[in-house]
């Protein structure tokens, strides 16, 4: 890694561990960049994580965190913040809650850390934000929140920039032919995981019965299904009651499956990573919210349609559903989500 010379000072953003958080982080790294544009940004994330920033257009480098996930790793962590010290960083903002983290640039001695109270972080960040329990902020106003001095209000998402990513037409056209696709045919890609759990899949079955109600209505689509290994065996699932529908889970990079994202004509989603990647794609989206809050994490595209039934045991933000019956996804019909679709795929 080369260290840039000194004299220019730098700002570093530690990175969430979520694929969706780190894009909903985007519009703070704007706020900054707008605020300091001489100021170059650098993101330490996980390497799972970090093809995200490499698509945000504010972010100079990034840093791939070489520690083991959960593991203090204190001696590596002191080793990485003296090559940190080097790169002449004047303020840093850490995004995750955990002290781990909020040790980096407390032992790089950048000057300025910002981040929320979290765990046990008092001396290691000097800049400390609240969120509050019982009304948790929507997770764009949650960082963008950073850009600013402790406040106990902040802006509603609205009135925030929405979160961008971007990828050329090269790309695009690259990661199409390596998935086996077609540039000039219409394509609509299903993300049926979730990281979180369970509770949070819309049931494969009626996955199958939307493709299959797709292609009678649209014929000339092309259907494809994304997410990581462990989203493999959901969409063979898909793919055993509807084997014209192209399996990619655990077959894509992450990097090849944002650019597969921008191409997209339409993307059908849980509340997923994907499904925030979609949205700062600028992707028509018809999102899938069950046990989650669809205001707490929205998609923002011009062209986005949140399907939620709002039950009265909704939103339990659990794992897997705690009575057995997850009404809150059996109960959203496939008819119910082609609905805001159709607009989206041309017609026969």
């Amino acid at each position: 890694m080369s260290v840039p010379l000194q004299g220019v000072p730098r700002t570093l953003v530690i990175s969430p561990n979520w694929i969706g958080d780190a894009v909903m982080a985007q519009p703070l790294l704007r706020l900054l960049h707008e605020r300091h544009p001489e100021r170059p940004i650098d993101v330490l994330a996980p390497g799972w994580v970090a093809p995200v920033w490499r698509a945000m257009r504010e972010v100079d480098t990034v840093l791939e965190a070489p520690f083991r996930h959960g593991a203090l790793q204190l001696r590596e962590r002191r080793a990485y913040a003296k090559m940190l010290r080097e790169r002449g960083y004047a303020d840093a903002y850490v995004l995750p809650n955990t002290l781990k983290f909020a040790l980096i640039p407390w032992l790089a001695g950048i000057p300025r850390r910002v981040g929320y109270k979290g765990e046990m972080r008092y001396g290691l960040l000097n800049v400390i934000h609240h969120d509050n329990r019982d009304a948790p902020r929507p997770m764009v106003s949650f960082y963008a929140a950073l850009a600013n001095p402790p406040a106990r209000e902040v802006p509603p998402p609205s009135a925030l920039p929405r979160p961008a990513l971007a990828v050329s037409e090269d790309t695009m056209a690259e990661a199409v032919a390596r998935a086996g696709l077609h540039m000039k045919r219409p394509l609509v890609l299903f993300a049926p995981g979730a990281e979180f759990g369970s509770a949070k899949r819309w049931p494969t079955s009626h996955f199958a019965a939307l493709a299959k109600l797709i292609e009678q209505e649209r014929g000339n689509v092309q259907i494809a299904l994304l997410g990581s290994p462990k989203d493999k065996p959901v969409c063979d699932e898909i793919v055993a009651l509807v084997p014209q529908v192209r399996n990619l889970a655990g077959a894509t990079r992450l990097d090849e499956a944002v650019a597969l994202i921008a191409r997209a004509d339409a993307v059908v989603s849980n509340d997923s990573g994907l499904l925030h990647v979609a949205s700062a794609l600028n992707r028509p989206i018809a999102a899938i919210y069950g046990p989650t809050d669809p205001n707490h994490a929205p998609p923002f595209s011009d062209a986005a349609a949140s399907i939620y039934l709002a039950l009265e045991c909704a939103p339990c933000k659990q794992r897997e559903c705690p009575l057995g019956h997850h009404r809150c996804m059996n109960d959203i019909k496939p008819a119910m989500v082609w609905e805001p679709l159709k607009t989206a795929l041309p017609a026969r």
